[in-house]
Order: C-alpha cells, then structure tokens, then sequence
C-alpha cells in the first residue's frame, strides 16, 4: 500500500440526532463539533457539514463507531470507534500533524514502524472541493489526508500555521479538474496543543477519543 502523503515534499452524532440538534439544538443552525481528546490535551473543532456534508459524515460515523469499516491488521470488518486509541504517526513541526491511521490503534507510544501512515478503514470516498476556496488561509484547520485525487479514508491532517499551498488547485488528475485536501473543520479552541504534538515528534501522542457533541466545546 502507498503510504498517505501531504503536499510537502509533506461523532456526527447519528441522523436521528442531527435531526433533533436542528430542530431543539444549541444554535439555530444545529452546528456540530469534534473535540479530540488527546494525551496534550484536547482540540476543539467545529465540523463544515454544509462545505463537505460527504466527509463530515464519514468522519462523525467513524468516531462514533456507527459505520462498518475494515480492520487493516486482521482484515476483518467491524464496527467500532476507528479514532480511539490511535496515534499522531505522522508530524511536522511548522505544518500540520496528522492521524486516523487505524494501524495505530493500541500502539505504544513512541513506536516506529514502516506501515504507519498506510491503513485505511477499507474503502474511498470522492474529494468536494471549490475550486475558489482558501480554507488554508488560518491555522488550525482540520482536513482529510489522501494519496491523490478521491482517495479519502479515515487519516485527517490539522494544521499548526496557515498553508495555502494545500488549498484546492488546477490539475488534470482529477475528473473535476480539481485537486486538493477536503476541508473539513476549522478550530475553536485547543489549538495551541497542535504545535505541542508537532514538535513531540512522530507517534509521542495519543489521541485517546473523539467526542462528537452539538455544544461548542471549551478545551478545558
């Protein structure tokens, strides 16, 4: 398998859930937020349900453990919380830090091995990008990582500072006619702890949960 890479040389709650956050939820536009919980700290997100209503889904099924997936270490299906207990297997100081890989899963911290960064939940979905956007304009914005044009997964990357050369581009790979990363969040608070895992080093930080909510979190 191809390791996932970034340009460099580099949970939803379930329907029925959604349905009751718009209609009695905390704000009139039923937002819904992922805080990762991690072994620094936690990072406060808010979900871009209306930018990438695809990958948001997919994203908030998998924290939640509601959508099937494959185990890449025993190649059998299951239907468990992909993100717990992972870790951030790949990070760079100055960029972005990045995780999702469920070859971590349980992993001790600090370990080192070739295939990280090469699992997947066993199956692709397709990128929704606008070819005009600048959502790598700010720090601290949380994307899904990919091999190349509709190549997404579970792996996602968050930003340390702004990068806009990952922002969406021109190319000929795709059948859009566009290529880049599917926004997915943008952060509301915790975000300090992304330059604390960046510069921990590769697999020195656990992200022990997601927690999918309605309520903006706070970090505390």
């Amino acid at each position: 398998m191809l390791r996932l890479l970034l340009v460099l040389a580099v949970a939803l709650p379930s329907s029925a859930a959604l349905a009751q956050n718009r209609k009695s939820g905390p704000s009139a536009k039923g937002d819904v937020y992922a805080v990762f919980v991690t072994s620094r700290g936690r990072i406060g997100v808010k979900l871009l349900a209306t930018e990438a209503p695809n990958a948001v889904k997919n994203f908030v099924e998998l924290a939640n453990g509601e959508k099937p997936w494959t185990d890449p270490k025993s190649m059998q299906p299951v239907k468990e919380k992909l993100y717990d207990g992972t870790l951030f297997h790949r990070v760079i100081p100055g960029f972005m830090i990045q995780g999702g890989d469920p070859l971590t899963r349980g992993e001790p911290i600090g370990r080192r091995f070739a295939g990280f960064g090469t699992g997947g939940p066993g199956y692709r979905f397709d990128d929704e990008l606008q070819p005009s956007a600048s959502p790598f304009a700010s720090p601290c914005q949380l994307a899904m990582a990919n091999m190349g044009p509709n190549t997404n997964g579970s792996q996602f990357f968050i930003t340390e500072v702004p990068t806009p050369h990952l922002n969406p581009r021109p190319c000929a790979e795709s059948r859009s006619g566009t290529c880049g990363y599917v926004h997915v969040g943008q952060g509301v608070c915790g975000c300090e702890h992304v330059s604390e895992i960046a510069h921990a080093g590769n697999g020195q930080t656990r992200l022990e949960k997601v927690e999918i909510t309605a309520k903006p979190p706070t970090c505390r």
